[in-house]
């Protein structure tokens, strides 16, 4: 959906404007019906991340253990549920403390791809199908495995990428599986790599990589960038903050500067509320406009949110309703950015919908989905 010049966007400062759920289009009952059920439904993980034997979250998550679980980034306490919901950028329903920045673990992975957006406007990415070794030095992209890999592959987790950046292997997301029923009784075990392009793995230690390249395309941090670009052009706070490993720093250019993962697996990543995850999924659903502004380019975020060859339901690092996994009582164009806890920020472009969720229980976000859009009229 492209935005208008006259399309409603919140203010950087002062109050954000409210609708009421009836004339933002929502039977009134039904959509309280929805919050009440999300916040009901709390994230079974511990607030402090740890569990009383002292096992970090994502690790009991994903049954992980070995040689590359150490956690190497800041863990922080979380809030309770929270969350919010947009009906042509207005407030139509906020619930918890959506002001709080909180780790939001993979819903970073989508920030990562917005950024790749930006180096592609910029020129810095000549063609996503070009090999990414072409541009960035060292080591990474050398041998028959990764020499073909490209952006794209990366962008779709496709790349089946071979090798360690930050003291993580890629073996460590082999056979990983994720969402409701995932089975990762042989996650971290070593399998066959086939030809780049050709299997889809979500794989944390790739999309590092990518957020790496894309440092050394920009030559500067990559949340100055989204800073710069995006987070202060739409008016969010200035709460936020990405946080790397206490090992990934690089030199650029003659100074230090800390290279970013795309989520919490080890620690670390995006601390964010939820107010500043609908101002991005605001701009997303405009198709990349903010108050008559292009800040991402239409056709990036047509790119972006289109389907994957390897996983229909997947495309730039955003999750889409399609394919097999398509639910049906769900709109074909909605779409959404997901990390653990669970933390998801879901919308439909062709709506002017969006909806933020914090600390929901996984099992419960369909839930919450379904009752919402019963409520819409």
């Amino acid at each position: 959906m492209s935005q208008t010049n006259d399309a409603y966007v919140p203010p950087a400062h002062g109050d954000w404007e409210t609708i009421p759920p009836a004339e933002a289009g929502f039977d009134a009952a039904k959509l309280q019906a929805a919050i009440d059920f999300a916040k009901a439904q709390e994230s079974t993980w511990p607030r402090s991340f740890y569990y009383p034997d002292g096992r970090y979250v994502g690790l009991v998550e994903w049954n992980e253990s070995g040689p590359w679980s150490e956690i190497v980034g800041p863990v922080r306490e979380r809030g309770g549920p929270a969350g919010l919901i947009l009906r042509g950028g207005r407030l139509v329903a906020e619930w918890g403390d959506t002001a709080r920045a909180d780790m939001t673990f993979s819903i970073a992975k989508s920030y990562i791809a917005v950024l790749a957006g930006l180096a592609v406007a910029d020129g810095l990415i000549r063609d996503v199908d070009e090999p990414v070794g072409k541009t960035v030095d060292g080591p990474w992209f050398e041998g028959a495995q990764n020499a073909a890999i490209t952006w794209r592959h990366l962008l779709q987790q496709s790349s089946e990428w071979q090798g360690e950046i930050f003291g993580k292997s890629d073996q460590v997301d082999h056979n990983r599986q994720i969402g409701p029923g995932a089975d990762n009784s042989r996650k971290g075990e070593r399998r066959a790599l086939k030809p780049p392009g050709s299997h889809y793995e979500y794989n944390d230690v790739r999309v590092n990589l990518l957020a790496y390249c894309l440092l050394q395309r920009f030559r500067k941090p990559l949340p100055e960038v989204l800073r710069e670009r995006i987070m202060d052009p739409i008016g969010a706070s200035q709460g936020w903050e990405w946080q790397g490993y206490r090992n990934s720093s690089v030199e650029i250019d003659g100074r230090s500067v800390q290279s970013v993962p795309g989520g919490g697996h080890w620690g670390g990543g995006l601390f964010i509320s939820a107010r500043d995850h609908a101002r991005l999924g605001l701009l997303v659903g405009r198709g990349g406009a903010w108050a008559g502004r292009e800040l991402l380019s239409p056709a990036w975020v047509n790119d972006m949110l289109s389907p994957s060859p390897t996983l229909e339901n997947y495309g730039y690092l955003w999750w889409l309703n399609r394919g097999a996994a398509a639910r049906p009582n769900v709109p074909a164009t909605a779409v959404f950015a997901l990390g653990a806890g669970v933390n998801a920020i879901w919308l439909n472009p062709t709506q002017d919908l969006v909806a933020v969720l914090r600390w929901i229980d996984k099992s419960a976000l369909d839930g919450f989905v379904d009752r919402m859009l019963a409520a819409a009229r």
